[in-house]
């Protein structure tokens, strides 16, 4: 099988299904999904359910799941006379407001269509978002994470990186991090990068840049790191 990482899908339900069939993807091949399944997009939802049903799938944790994450399981709770002082507090509907501005409208619109056992099994999912992982293929070694690592410390272990660094951090891209190994990230849409790169993927300095900008109207785009081969919506 092959090895296949995107990230940034940004509730593109339609998108996602067109670049699995473009890649042909298997049971036999793997995919690594470098954050930010859900917002912006129509159909956050339906992606999250259609990823938790692949065991060759594998989801990194974006800040955008992180946040629909948070304010998603306490809208979920149930609110009675008891809690309701507690479970919309001013914290939460203040972070609510913010994350409905920021593409969190569209998500809590599909996870209306979901019944309250799906939305937990969902939320479940969202929880399994590993902060970053670790591919060989090929002889290279890759090292994924949605938002990238502080320059200062990327000689320090995987294991021991701060979790909301990884998430957020925008790498510096001009500097090669590793000798022989790949930092391969989402978050930082490639047009952001290089004007020129607009809805493609970027590689330089021994870093990949995998969103293409899906979540704003752009292609998205999925790299193969066994050949560097790239697939595109459109």
């Amino acid at each position: 099988g092959m090895t296949y990482v995107m990230s940034d899908l940004h509730g593109q339900y339609q998108m996602y299904k067109k670049i699995l069939t473009e890649i042909g993807f298997s049971d036999d091949d793997e995919l690594y999904v470098l954050g930010d399944v859900v917002d912006r997009g129509p159909e956050s939802a339906q992606l999250l359910c259609d990823m938790s049903l692949r065991a060759n799938v594998y989801p990194l944790l974006g800040n955008h799941d992180a946040t629909a994450r948070y304010i998603l399981r306490r809208l979920c709770q149930e609110i009675t006379e008891e809690n309701y002082a507690t479970a919309l507090d001013g914290e939460l509907l203040s972070a609510l407001v913010m994350w409905q501005l920021d593409g969190g409208q569209a998500t809590l619109d599909s996870f209306k269509l979901q019944s309250p056992d799906e939305r937990d099994a969902l939320l479940d999912y969202l929880d399994e978002f590993e902060p970053y992982e670790t591919v060989e293929v090929g002889g290279k070694r890759f090292v994924l994470v949605h938002g990238g690592i502080p320059y200062d410390k990327r000689t320090c272990p995987l294991d021991r990186q701060d979790i909301a660094e990884l998430v957020l951090t925008r790498p510096d891209y001009s500097k090669r991090y590793y000798n022989n190994t790949y930092l391969v990230t989402g978050h930082t849409p490639t047009v952001n990068i290089d004007p020129a790169s607009s809805g493609k993927i970027w590689r330089a300095n021994g870093h990949i840049a995998l969103d293409c900008g899906a979540g704003h109207g752009l292609r998205l785009g999925c790299l193969r790191p066994e050949d560097f081969a790239e697939f595109y919506t459109c």
